[in-house]
């Protein structure tokens, strides 16, 4: 299933829709309104997505914001079906593609979770066909189901082969496998991204849970998730509801072959609405942060959050989008049906795209703000993706992306008392038994206290009742303002059945 967007000629008019878009975000003010009323905002993402959809030639696209849990925006542009001029709308039916690949990341989990497989087992426990494949090297590892999750298995980049396997029938995937294929390299040793993998996936959620894929994720995933629209039974949709898939040749829309659920749905096979996908993106969302009280599901949220854990192949890459040749680099790898990436300024990053004959998509999860964005096309491998990031640059510039706020602990709470008690009265020792036994080792109490002193004749007087923000639950970081500028500080607890302050760093800020 390809990622890619694809090839395509780009006219001026996106250039300059671009620039527009980029200057409206840029005029942020902390009086913002909130999102879903920030007309100015919204306005500007629907600019760009147009844009987009107007210069790759897609005949019709819709896009959705979720944040807190809901879709506070979404907006259709252009038509499902070129013959018919019906317009797109939140209802409409899309095919995602790749996107798919998450929910068959998290029907494993489930799984697992359920006791019925693990990770770390070799994937023909489960699909006896691979027993015999040959490995290409005497000291190749066998494929386990966790290298499946992670592309890195050692099979080979199969786009847009894997595109054009969706319909394939469960017989004939059985003799393929029982046939074997060939590596391109050993496993566990790259991520290289494979369809074939996922439909892999698949068959083993068939095997373990005893029954069709498609059904598993229905039951599992879909229905608790109350996304009615959404199935692998394309035919089965409401026809007037479904955005037909186009591809762009010869200057002219051209209707793509409507593949059937087949053998490699797994990878690919999801027909889904804005309306009904924003449940999905949501319900991914409520994962974080990690939290007491009561896990709803339909899958715990200890296990959402794994689908951000990668397989140690981390690559560094641009930030995608009009923003991204300003931006620091993102450190990234393949996780469990989405990419993980770190951006400096948006935070941990899950995204896919979605390529397929007719239809391409984008997805990003902001995770630490609680917000998702995507987008659904209808011609083949028009993967929106520079949009679906710029709006998420938008979003940030405009003041809508606010961290979610850290707990502090009762040890943090604790020890950042002390630290206060220590600032006022000039010594490490003043606030009683709070130090670890490292502590007076590696600077004594007389240098501590000739240290403060220094410190507070050069700022003065300093309001200590800013709060911490925490790093973890043993430690934090906290800024005083002063009558002769700030002090800037770090605090660290030991991992001690009492935590107890490890270090502390009491500074001057320089800017």
């Amino acid at each position: 299933m390809a990622v890619r967007a694809g090839t395509r000629n780009i006219r001026i008019t996106l250039a300059v829709a671009i620039a527009a878009f980029m200057g409206a975000v840029s005029r942020a003010s902390a009086e913002q309104p909130p999102l879903a009323q920030d007309s100015a905002t919204l306005a500007a993402v629907d600019r760009a997505m147009e844009a987009f959809r107007l210069d790759a030639h897609v005949p019709g696209m819709v896009w959705g914001i979720v944040k807190d849990g809901r879709l506070v925006h979404v907006k259709g542009a252009g038509v499902q079906d070129v013959d018919t001029k019906r317009p797109v709308t939140a209802d409409t039916l899309f095919r995602i593609a790749s996107m798919t690949k998450a929910f068959t990341a998290l029907s494993i989990l489930k799984l697992r979770d359920d006791g019925k497989l693990s990770l770390d087992t070799n994937a023909d426990t489960y699909v006896p066909e691979l027993r015999s494949w040959k490995y290409p090297t005497e000291d190749s590892p066998k494929i386990r189901v966790r290298e499946l999750l992670t592309h890195t298995g050692g099979l080979v980049t199969d786009d847009p082969w894997g595109d054009r396997q969706t319909p394939l029938p469960e017989a004939d995937f059985t003799r393929l496998l029982t046939d074997g294929v060939p590596f391109t390299r050993p496993p566990a040793t790259q991520m290289e991204y494979s369809n074939l993998g996922y439909a892999l996936l698949g068959r083993i959620v068939a095997n373990v849970s005893q029954g069709p894929y498609k059904d598993f994720v229905q039951r599992t995933l879909l229905t608790p998730l109350g996304m009615t629209a959404t199935g692998y039974d394309v035919a089965a949709a409401p026809a007037d509801r479904r955005a037909l898939g186009y591809r762009w040749e010869d200057n002219a829309w051209k209707l793509e072959p409507t593949m059937a659920h087949g053998a490699f749905g797994a990878m690919g096979g999801i027909q889904t609405s804005a309306n009904d996908y924003a449940r999905w993106v949501a319900f991914l969302l409520q994962a974080w942060p990690p939290r007491d009280g009561a896990d709803a599901g339909p899958v715990r949220r200890s296990s959402v959050r794994e689908l951000a854990q990668g397989a140690n192949f981390p690559s560094l890459r641009m930030r995608p989008g009009a923003s991204g040749p300003g931006a620091c680099r993102e450190a990234a790898t393949y996780a469990m049906g989405f990419y993980a990436a770190t951006d400096c300024e948006l935070g941990l990053t899950l995204s896919h795209g979605g390529g397929y004959p007719g239809y391409g998509s984008h997805v990003l999860v902001l995770p630490d703000y609680g917000v998702g964005i995507f987008a659904l096309a209808n011609r083949t491998y028009a993967g929106p993706r520079s949009p679906v990031w710029d709006a998420a640059v938008a979003l940030l510039r405009n003041g809508h992306l606010t961290a979610r706020p850290a707990a502090v602990s009762p040890a943090l709470t604790t020890a950042y008392a002390a630290v206060r008690t220590m600032f006022e009265s000039g010594s490490v020792t003043a606030a009683g038994d709070v130090l670890a036994m490292n502590f007076l080792m590696d600077r004594d109490a007389q240098h501590w206290a000739a240290d403060l002193v220094a410190l507070k004749a050069q700022v003065g007087a300093c309001d200590t009742a800013a709060p911490i923000a925490p790093t973890g639950a043993l430690g934090g970081e906290f800024t005083w303002s002063c009558a002769h500028g700030r002090v800037q500080g770090e605090l660290l607890l030991a991992p001690t059945p009492a935590p107890r302050i490890q270090s502390l760093s009491v500074m001057r800020a320089t800017q």
